[in-house]
């Protein structure tokens, strides 16, 4: 029996299946402990405990896996997830391992209502989590079995550390009952050149042996087991500088999300930042933070990029995204709803405190500033934004592009703006009307369908009759395999992950700009992986 999934990385292999242990199950809240401030010290030395391991695998290792492993010690390291689980200690007589599950079960929670790319790092609290849990119990955390022979590994879903130590000569191939072509087990199997299918509906039922997998068309086949395998990707290398190879310059930037991400972003030799998400500063906060407070959180995130161009997004929340200090009611269609820039026209001092913030933490830094709106659907909003932001001593102000009727109108808006970056995570799910969350709708919301990339080209083309930049920070720009598409479309800047970086300077060297428009002829069937998806 055929599975079929989305394909996230390339090439065909077969061998043995070894399925990845399931997360831990909910710690018992009884009995309450006999010592409540000796219960929340063991938190602590948890999280230190857990910090440290994964610092020191973080040494272990170079490049995409370092970078990402120490993201994650960062996170477990977060006084933030120590000091609530301490304080349900302290407050409900809660076992530490409880306090622990229940504090990391709100910061998920917060991150599944950001939605997108927030969404996508609750995987991520969920394995510090069970780590911090594991540590607190005395007993082995969830992941990767240690293997001795090169194996299929399948997995609900993979943590980043849990796919950062992958070794590459043992992991014939990753396929994942969940997740999509955004999430962090694809980034990073690309990274590795490990063959890697995602939202694979039925994998974990499964029966057999071995596997057979082609991470190009997205399929799993059973099989007995014997190891077959095609040549490997060979890991990406690259200097730092975003081109062609006949020279022709295209910006290679990070998307950031917290200072971990950017020390992180810094290190893999990102040029800049294409999008920092501020999310982060209101996820938990009760309040809205003050002036003073955002101004020392952007600019932790903006001193590795000092004298580098950055893109900072303002706050993108919503009925969809709520926050707990900006009620927005109950909408029939939250995802259509008042969100993004949209909230800051009921509430425009909102906004005006966070530009003000933001043009201060720029100073602060040193880097050359802009700012970009999310949700912006028409050019009079996109002029409404930038005469706020110019006012605010902001000079370069842009909008996203993520709603398809904004792409459709691109010549206006960036007649009013000095350029516009292509969200694709959200542009797609809108043009498919395909939760981006869904594992079920996962192939509709894969970057190279060729109904997105019309419209990349329509908003390209406009940039170009503008003169003005057009970029790409949604993870279409992450995918080595597109990213010569993009180009050939008109894009002038990708943004990315940092772990995506290598693979995707190391794939424009290999080209040049005429390859990449000739890739990018209408008359000219769009990337393999679409073909291969359409003809199955």
């Amino acid at each position: 029996m055929q599975l079929s999934g989305v394909g996230v990385s390339p090439g065909r292999v077969d061998g043995p299946r070894v399925l990845v242990a399931a997360d831990l199950p909910e710690p018992a809240s009884s009995p309450a402990p006999a010592n409540l401030e000796a219960e929340a010290g063991k938190i602590g030395q948890a999280t230190a405990s857990v910090a440290a391991v994964l610092s020191d695998r973080a040494r272990s290792v170079s490049g995409d896996a370092r970078s990402v492993l120490e993201t994650t010690a960062a996170m477990a390291a977060d006084p933030a997830l120590a000091a609530s689980a301490e304080k349900l200690v302290l407050e409900r007589s809660l076992p530490a391992p409880r306090a622990v599950w229940e504090a990391a079960g709100e910061f998920m929670a917060a991150l599944r209502a950001a939605g997108g790319y927030m969404a996508e790092r609750a995987r991520d609290v969920a394995d510090v989590r069970d780590r911090i849990v594991a540590a607190l119990l005395g007993v082995a955390p969830p992941g990767v079995p240690e293997l001795t022979s090169p194996s299929v590994l399948v997995a609900r879903d993979l943590a980043p550390a849990d796919t950062a130590g992958l070794d590459p000569n043992l992991v014939l191939a990753l396929v994942t009952a969940e997740g999509g072509p955004t999430s962090h087990t694809a980034i990073l199997a690309r990274a590795l050149g490990i063959p890697a299918v995602v939202a694979c509906a039925g994998v974990l039922e499964l029966d057999s042996p071995g596997l057979a997998v082609d991470g190009s068309a997205g399929t799993v086949l059973p099989s007995d087991g014997t190891v077959r395998a095609s040549a490997r990707t060979a890991r990406p290398k690259w200097d730092g500088v975003g081109r062609l190879a006949d020279g022709h310059r295209v910006k290679l930037l990070a998307n950031l999300g917290s200072a971990a991400d950017a020390t992180a972003a810094a290190a893999a030799g990102a040029e800049g930042v294409g999008l920092f998400r501020t999310e982060f500063c209101y996820l938990t906060a009760a309040s809205e933070p003050t002036e003073a407070e955002q101004r020392a959180a952007y600019a932790a995130v903006l001193a590795p990029f000092a004298g580098k161009p950055v893109v900072v997004r303002t706050l993108d929340a919503g009925s969809d995204k709520p926050l707990e200090f900006l009620p927005m009611g109950e909408e029939p269609n939250p995802a259509l709803g008042v969100r993004g820039l949209r909230v800051a026209f009921d509430r425009p001092e909102l906004l005006d405190r966070q530009l003000a913030a933001i043009a201060a933490a720029g100073a602060d830094t040193g880097v050359e500033l802009s700012v970009m709106a999310p949700m912006v659907a028409t050019a009079a909003e996109a002029e409404w934004f930038a005469s706020r932001a110019r006012a605010a001593g902001i000079a370069r102000v842009g909008v996203m592009i993520e709603v398809p009727a904004a792409a459709l109108c691109a010549d206006a808006i960036l007649a009013v703006v000095d350029f516009v970056s292509l969200g694709t995570n959200d542009l797609t799910q809108y043009v498919f009307a395909a939760d981006r969350q869904l594992g079920a709708v996962a192939a509709l919301n894969a970057p190279d369908q060729p109904a997105l990339l019309r419209l990349v080209g329509m908003v390209a083309e406009a940039g170009a009759a503008a003169g003005k930049p057009v970029g790409v920070c949604g993870e279409a720009a992450a995918d080595p395999a597109l990213a010569p598409v993009l180009v050939g479309l008109g894009v002038t800047s990708l943004s990315m992950n940092a772990v995506a970086l290598a693979g995707v300077g190391s794939a424009l060297r290999e080209v040049d700009l005429a390859t990449c428009r000739a890739g990018a002829r209408p008359d000219r069937p769009l990337p393999v992986r679409v073909a291969e998806r359409s003809a199955g």
